[in-house]
């Protein structure tokens, strides 16, 4: 699998996040489960697809919280790649890339509903912390931070 730093605006990350935003609207029964600020090209600071041999399979982005920190956006990996290491390596790849600029830590938030992610990013090495920014208060969302060793 080979990983692309893409613009926000790629044909491909657009179609990934597209498939993204379907399968958690299907999870959720509504296309507008967005609990926090949605992100857009102006405020995500890098973008990534990964690629196997025939096609782009899944995605991450990142957004810049300030003061060393970022959140990871539109996390995605095809079904049919699920389990083989891709989003693994997507995510070392946006924490690579976050640590080169000296960010310290790496936040997330997803929803009660998707006990695959979760478990993902507890193996990951992401540990539960208190709802921030725009999720805090929001029911069923779950917040998530790693620290960044260098």
């Amino acid at each position: 699998m080979r990983i692309e730093q893409v613009a926000w605006t790629d044909p491909d990350a657009e179609a990934l996040r597209a498939r993204q935003r379907a399968e958690i609207a299907e999870m959720y029964g509504t296309p507008d489960s967005e609990s926090g600020v949605p992100p857009t090209a102006s405020d995500i600071a890098a973008f990534f697809v990964g690629y196997d041999d025939r096609a782009a399979v899944g995605c991450a982005g990142l957004r810049d919280l300030g003061g060393g920190v970022g959140e990871v956006k539109r996390m995605y990996v095809d079904p049919g790649h699920r389990g083989t290491g891709a989003g693994a390596r997507i995510l070392g790849t946006l924490e690579d890339w976050a640590r080169a600029r000296g960010w310290t830590r790496l936040r997330l938030e997803l929803g009660d509903r998707q006990p695959a992610a979760l478990r993902f990013y507890v193996r990951c090495g992401y540990r539960r912390i208190p709802n921030f920014g725009h999720y805090a208060g929001v029911e069923g969302s779950l917040c998530f931070e790693r620290k960044l060793m260098r």
